[in-house]
């Protein structure tokens, strides 16, 4: 049975729980409150992963509610407990970016992922509080990262995924001028109650269609594709059991308030009769190590680890995903032993696939 990782490479941090943006499809609770992070929580957990950067490279991926909705000058007091030799790292909306944070991102060496959906017309879920489009905005906020020659990732989330978007999807981020893409089809969880129920032969084509895309012209890093490519390499050359860790990563995520969440940041902030609020720790009182430690007494993570190893009984496609992910089978399910969820069809299994296709169909005549 695979347990849980003690020595994570990343830690997730929520510096604010505000979002200036009311994106339809976000699963946040909270992000119309400014709960902002104190700089205990920072310097407790600064502390807690000294260890753990010393023996390679180490990030703290800042992520919202908009993580640049707490203000500069909050951010600044706390990345300052972190020292160097560690990477931050911000996920943000692109919004409230402009020249004097793009100053910020270069002094304190941030890197930035900014978060659109393609062109104009693709976009009309995020919009403003006051249900205006954020899309210039959006776009405002990546001129300013050009013009100070920052680089930067780029995450996109597809609601409809179908033959005939992804092409036009990867040509808009060429031009874009990202250097890393990840693509998420949109999920059922959290306050996000829309279904993410599609024909599989629809899901698949896009990720066929992806794949070419990219492969016509492979300028930028496509997340989803250079992972199934590496996993279709290890099946060839025999070392697809290597693949996949042989302990869960932990991906702790840190509210706000020091509550730690394990394994999905999706689950933080939420509550349930059965599990309670999934959280298995507060760094203001326990040291984080010893949180990742004890991961397997919290009740929901026990019930997911028999729900990982039912995925490894029962599904073909285990090696590539390790297993459905804990939100996913709580959000869908309201439970975390179940197995194959709707995430996993669209963005695992018929990824594959996808992947798999566009190789048979670009296969040289001569071996076929």
């Amino acid at each position: 049975m695979r347990g849980i990782s003690t020595t994570p490479t990343y830690v997730v941090m929520q510096p604010t729980t505000l979002c200036n943006l009311d994106c339809a499809y976000c699963y946040l609770p909270f992000r119309g409150d400014d709960r902002r992070m104190p700089v205990e929580v920072a310097a407790a957990v600064a502390e807690a992963v000294q260890p753990w950067a010393r023996g390679g490279r180490f990030s703290i991926v800042w992520h919202g509610g908009e993580p640049l909705a707490a203000g500069r000058d909050h951010l600044a007091a706390l990345i300052e407990p972190f020292g160097p030799g560690i990477e931050h790292h911000v996920q943000t909306n692109a919004t409230l970016i402009d020249d004097a944070w793009c100053e910020f991102f270069t002094e304190h060496r941030v890197r930035v992922s900014v978060s659109v959906d393609g062109p104009r017309e693709r976009n009309g879920d995020r919009v403003t509080r006051g249900g205006k489009p954020a899309y210039d905005r959006i776009r405002r906020g990546i001129e300013a990262l050009h013009r100070h020659e920052i680089p930067f990732s780029a995450l996109c989330v597809v609601g409809d995924p179908r033959p005939g978007l992804a092409t036009e999807l990867y040509s808009y981020f060429l031009d874009l001028g990202c250097e890393v893409l990840g693509v998420n089809v949109e999920e059922l969880e959290g306050v996000n109650r829309r279904t993410n129920r599609h024909e599989a032969a629809d899901v698949t084509a896009f990720w066929a269609e992806l794949v070419s895309a990219w492969r016509s012209d492979p300028r930028i890093h496509l997340r989803e594709v250079e992972w199934s490519l590496r996993f279709a390499a290890s099946v060839l050359d025999g070392t697809a059991d290597e693949v996949l860790p042989r302990r869960l990563d932990p991906i702790p995520t840190i509210a706000q308030d020091g509550s730690v969440v394990l394994l999905s940041p999706e689950l933080a902030g939420f509550k349930d009769p059965r599990y309670g609020d999934f959280t298995s720790g507060n760094v203001l009182t326990t040291r984080l190590g010893e949180i990742l430690a004890g991961a397997a007494e919290t009740p929901w993570i026990a019930e997911f680890l028999r729900g990982v190893e039912a995925c490894r009984s029962s599904c073909a496609y285990f090696g590539f995903c390790g297993g459905a992910h804990a939100a996913n089978r709580y959000f869908e399910h309201g439970r975390f032993d179940v197995t194959e969820t709707d995430h996993c069809r669209n963005s695992k299994i018929r990824l594959l696939e996808g992947v798999l296709d566009h190789a048979r169909d670009h296969e040289p005549a001569a071996i076929r």
